[in-house]
């Protein structure tokens, strides 16, 4: 018979193990299997940026902001991967879980709970890891505002909690979303304004650009890092709103059609 995905309705501690325990298992496979571990984690973005940085630094004198390129890029490069990472860790939960959620103890929420926890803090680490590379080995002539940074981060995993959660079950109950999603993800590379400032776009195009979420959050974290930008145009209520409605919807939905998420996972 096929097991159901159940709701939270345990005792606190019970749920906490179950969540470690949930957050140990994805350590040891997706980090513990390949040669490296959590150096890949850091190497991906570092690879980004550096190619960024050559790219455009061969072609101009100088960035669209600042005297260095690496951090130009960085602020805009670093919270866009971490979105996307989190976000597709988190929309990937219950076909990863898929085996664990027919014990009685193991619900959907704490398959969300725990690759939230874990996919936050390795990206924050790597985020670290990275911006204090920069700042010790280039000479960035910029001033960290560390209340920014962290509204930016702050930002960015809901953002990332809101569209995973509600891509959990879209993914699992209509898995040619999975494809579709891929596809509609590849344009907000360039769209996000990591290359450019949202500022040098015409006026037409960005109306529409204040829209995506994800503008918000390289602005926010550039405002961070560069004292003289100021990005009005970022609005932490909107990038809030929309997350906590994708993210109740996407548990409404998960609750309302469990049987059935659980059947096409």
């Amino acid at each position: 018979m096929t097991p159901k995905l159940r709701p939270v309705g345990r005792r606190p501690f019970a749920t906490l193990r179950t969540i470690i325990a949930l957050m140990l298992r994805e350590m040891a496979t997706t980090y513990g299997r390949s040669p490296g571990g959590y150096i890949w984690a850091v190497l991906e973005p570092v690879g980004g940026i550096a190619l960024l940085t050559l790219v455009f630094s061969a072609g101009f004198k100088s960035p669209p902001m600042g005297t260095v390129f690496v951090i130009f890029y960085a602020t805009g490069l670093i919270p866009f991967l971490m979105f996307l990472d989190v976000s597709g860790k988190l929309a990937l939960s219950i076909l990863f879980s898929r085996q664990l959620l027919a014990y009685p103890g193991v619900t959907y929420i704490d398959a969300l709970i725990a690759r939230f926890i874990l996919n936050t803090l390795t990206q924050l680490m790597v985020a670290y890891i990275i911006f204090t590379g920069i700042l010790l080995f280039f000479d960035t002539r910029t001033t960290l505002e560390l209340d920014r940074i962290a509204l930016g981060f702050a930002m960015t995993m809901a953002l990332a909690l809101g569209v995973g959660t509600m891509n959990c079950f879209l993914f699992s109950m209509f898995p040619v979303w999975q494809r579709v999603w891929s596809i509609l993800t590849r344009p907000l590379f360039i769209l996000s304004c990591i290359f450019f400032l949202y500022e040098s776009v015409p006026d037409l195009v960005r109306d529409y650009l204040w829209y995506l979420p994800t503008v918000h959050l390289t602005g926010i974290m550039r405002s961070a890092f560069y004292v003289g930008y100021d990005a009005s145009y970022v609005s932490p209520t909107y990038v809030f709103v929309v997350s906590g409605v994708l993210m109740v919807t996407g548990l409404v939905f998960l609750r309302r059609y469990h049987r059935e998420v659980l059947n096409n996972a």
